[in-house]
């Protein structure tokens, strides 16, 4: 009997034991997962706060290496028409009577934005915005400033007014999609890409009469850069 009980007793005390250890582990386990999503929720918020407070049209045009440097708006494979507001510092989903501006066409072809301290004075014959850019790469978030090589000079015109922008591939390997580090290896690696693009700027905005005037190499590329660099 004495053994019996004496077991009895020992049973319930793992028992107890156990329930309780797990409460226990669970009780960690929770702790964890909260602590990690408050990290992860407070990294996010820094990092809104980060991009909110930076003037991405006063970063500088050229890296510390002298890398060109392109300010992404809209991030390739959307069709969502997002643009930079230097005033409220934000980046801002552009709108139509009160609604979203999606493009009804294929989405972006690449990642869309702007080179930083570039100015296309209206005075000078610029359309009075910083000096557009495609890159041509894996899609990457808004606020991304990636350093890129300029390929290319597309020389538009848009409802009569000349519409100019910079086409370049990422210096980062990881980030490129196509082999070409020129204007003559895209023209002779990729000889439709130039007619692709060109199609999509005419037509992704039913909107805009868009006509390609023609296209310059990386030397025209950079001369365009300079010329409305701040």
């Amino acid at each position: 009997m004495q053994i019996s009980l004496h077991f009895r007793l020992n049973t319930k005390n793992q028992n107890e034991f156990l329930v309780n250890f797990f409460r226990v582990k669970n009780l960690i386990f929770i702790g964890i997962a909260m602590l990690f999503f408050s990290c992860a929720e407070k990294a996010k918020t820094e990092e809104t706060n980060t991009i909110e407070k930076t003037d991405f049209y006063k970063l500088p045009s050229f890296s510390k290496d002298s890398v060109l440097q392109a300010v992404i708006e809209i991030p390739a494979g959307t069709n969502h028409k997002i643009e930079y507001n230097p005033i409220k510092k934000k980046f801002i989903t552009d709108s139509i009577n009160g609604k979203a501006r999606v493009i009804d066409f294929l989405p972006y072809l690449g990642n869309y934005g702007f080179i930083p301290s570039t100015f296309s004075d209206p005075k000078k014959g610029g359309d009075g915005d910083a000096l557009d850019i495609l890159v041509l790469s894996e899609s990457v978030p808004t606020g991304t400033v990636m350093q890129v090589t300029p390929i290319a000079l597309i020389r538009l015109i848009d409802e009569g007014e000349s519409d100019y922008k910079i086409l370049a591939v990422p210096t980062n390997s990881a980030q490129q999609i196509i082999q070409a580090k020129n204007f003559n290896e895209l023209s002779v690696n990729y000889p439709e890409i130039r007619k692709v693009i060109g199609i999509w700027f005419q037509e992704y905005d039913p909107n805009d009469k868009v006509i390609i005037k023609n296209w310059g190499g990386e030397h025209a590329a950079k001369k365009e850069i300079k010329r409305w660099q701040k």
